[in-house]
């Protein structure tokens, strides 16, 4: 066995290099590789901005070399670094009238914490940090909704409490106007901030939940269940409230017709209004900022793309966008829709509608890497859709199957790069949207109850068996590996499958599900009473059979894992379990421990952890390193 201590790296670490080339490399970095030029690349997300002063934006950037928050003044032109933790800092939303910034401070990335505020114009009035919401203590976040008037209503997770929702005054005490024991949290404020939108799940499936509408005295005014009770397994989201003076209509998502798509409903009159979207795959909408239609993103198969719904005309309108992926979009008020986009060949922009790019990150853009080809493979719930990147050669390649997190979520046609890195390295990767991922309609998401676990790797053994068949993929050099929820699948698999993988490298795990469910963040734990129908008391035979402790002395392949000391949702003690029972065998494996939560926000960071990775499956599987 060998231990690795990391630490993270501060704050303060040097910003990315200035170009010399056009080829991505920057000063001093001409011998570096091309993988490592791409988790160095600066990056910046879709800029959000205030819906009453929409020059004003604040977007995420990796620039300084760890992921922060910035405020750009659209009219001016001028940005600014607003917030500088050693771990990092992502969640973060403007007030409406863009004066204050809001961000969330959590303990070295382990979730827990309290909000946070500075002015948008810092150093206007000498004013830094300060607490958002005295009087309120540290807990998870369970959502944030601003007022016009300063109002503010704060959602909070917390082992003891469970869900609790507050209304903060300017200048007064907060009131806690919810509680429950199961996952609840805010949805939206409408327009007059009389109406409070919450989503929750009272009636006991996480996955699931109801929409209720709030006065802010905490009385009901109107309520939406389409789970009857928790007998039917449909879902509803809080989308947003109309953004109309006088407007109380509230743009919900449900899933009636088997997938996600928008109604607009009317909470002071009962009125629902569907809506003429006929599109085969998820949608999700919000509305445009003069409440005439709504910016539709479709997401099928992999790829996604938008659409406006003129609600006049009852239509559906294309915005063009290439091909490839959407990871956010939003309207601006003069009509023109702001979106990122990427593929897998090409890293992500800011884009317009209106015409070029938004926002350009300081330094070199990332190297490209090569595009995916799509693989439909027959598996015993249905077709599972798979994403394959090949390097140069002809095959069979060694071949590392990245599994997605989640579960409820996909991989896609976007820029990643990991799978980038891998590709670098000789090898194939292939990336399997399992059932439980989302983007293939309800039944597929829903799919996974009970045999948790058990039923994702089914489909990957399937595309495993395609990819050995038809010639990608090498059966003797087989890598499984994935990251929260594929590192679960990862160390699942290896010992359930032990003659399939060669090697198995996962990242922030679930090792130990019963020990993993007593430590984890109580949203968490509803999720996992959802999954396997009860507690491990409850049910101790499913969680027996869904968790990889069970199988862990049939695991054959080498293991790499690595995990956050500070970590809610895999929590660190339950990986030592695992780990312990490794090395009691004399099992073949390496642990990195490092200083964060679930995953770091620390570019060198991350570059060291793939490192790791990279060079523990070249030892082991006898491929050349390049």
């Amino acid at each position: 066995m060998t231990e690795i201590t990391g630490s993270t790296p501060d704050s303060t670490a040097a910003p990315a290099a200035a170009p010399t080339t056009g080829s991505g490399a920057g000063s001093g970095t001409a011998s570096m590789p091309e993988w490592e030029k791409r988790f160095r690349a600066p990056r910046v997300s879709l800029p959000d901005w205030a819906e009453d002063a929409p020059e004003r934006a604040l977007f995420v950037s990796n620039a300084t070399g760890t992921y922060e928050l910035y405020a750009w003044d659209r009219a001016s032109g001028e940005q600014r670094q607003a917030t500088d933790r050693p771990n990092g800092t992502t969640d973060g939303v403007l007030s409406l009238d863009g004066e204050w910034i809001w961000w969330f401070s959590d303990t070295d990335g382990d979730e827990f914490g309290v909000w946070m505020r500075q002015r948008f114009a810092a150093g206007a009035d000498g004013a830094g940090d300060e607490p958002a919401v005295p009087g309120l203590g540290p807990s998870y976040p369970a959502g944030l909704a601003l007022g016009r008037d300063g109002t503010a209503v704060v959602g909070r997770s917390t082992d003891e409490d469970g869900s609790t929702l507050h209304v903060v005054q300017p200048g007064e005490t907060p009131v806690e106007i919810y509680r429950h024991r199961e996952s609840a949290g805010v949805g939206d404020l409408s327009h007059d901030g009389s109406l409070l939108a919450i989503e929750h799940t009272e009636h006991g499936d996480a996955m699931h939940s109801a929409v209720r509408v709030l006065r802010l005295d905490g009385s009901v005014v109107a309520q939406l269940d389409d789970t009857e009770g928790g007998t039917r397994e449909l879902g509803l989201e809080v989308l947003g409230f109309a953004p109309v003076e006088g407007d109380s209509r509230l743009l919900i998502g449900h899933q009636r017709r088997g997938r996600w798509e928008p109604v607009v409903w009317n909470p002071l009159t009962g009125e629902e209004t569907e809506l003429a979207i006929e599109l085969p795959g998820d949608v999700n909408a919000e509305w445009y900022p003069d409440g005439s239609g709504l910016l539709v993103a479709h997401s099928f198969e992999a790829r996604s793309e938008l659409w406006r719904y003129d609600f006049a005309k009852s239509a559906l309108i294309q915005v063009e966008t290439p091909a490839g992926t959407v990871s956010g979009a939003t309207a601006r008020p003069d009509g023109a829709v702001e979106y990122l986009w990427s593929s897998a060949a090409r890293p992500p922009e800011v884009r317009s509608t209106a015409g070029g790019v938004v926002l350009n990150p300081p330094g070199p853009a990332a190297p490209a890497s090569v595009p995916v080809e799509d693989a439909w493979v027959e598996g015993p719930g249905g077709r599972v859709h798979a994403l394959v990147q090949r390097p140069e050669g002809e095959g069979p390649f060694p071949t590392v199957f990245e599994i997605h997190g989640g579960p409820t979520w996909h991989d896609s046609d976007a820029f990643a790069a990991g799978p980038a890195a891998w590709v670098d390295h000789g090898f194939a990767v292939v990336r399997v949207n399992y059932r439980g991922s989302t983007g293939y309609g309800r039944e597929w998401t829903d799919a996974l109850k009970h045999r948790v676990g058990l039923i994702e790797l089914e489909d990957i053994a399937a595309v495993r068996e395609w990819a050995v068949d038809s010639g990608l993929a090498d059966p003797a050099r087989l890598v499984l590996s994935g990251g929260s929820w594929g590192g679960y699948l990862t160390l699942l698999g290896l010992g359930t499958q032990p003659d399939a993988w060669a090697v198995g490298l996962a990242a922030v795990p679930v090792a130990d599900y019963v020990t993993a469910y007593h430590d984890e963040m109580e949203a968490l734990k509803a999720m996992d009473r959802t999954l396997l129908g009860g507690t491990p008391e409850e049910v101790p035979e499913r969680f027996a059979a869904s968790s990889p402790l069970t199988y862990v002395d049939a695991v054959r392949a080498p293991v790499y894992i690595s995990a956050g000391v500070n970590d809610p949702r895999c929590p660190i003690r339950q990986v030592e379990t695992y780990v312990d029972r490794l090395a009691a065998r004399g099992a073949v494996h390496e642990v990195y421990r490092y200083d964060a939560g679930h995953g770091s926000l620390v570019v060198e960071e991350r570059i060291k952890q793939v490192r790791l990775e990279l060079e523990f499956a070249v030892k082991h599987l006898g491929v050349g390193a390049r």
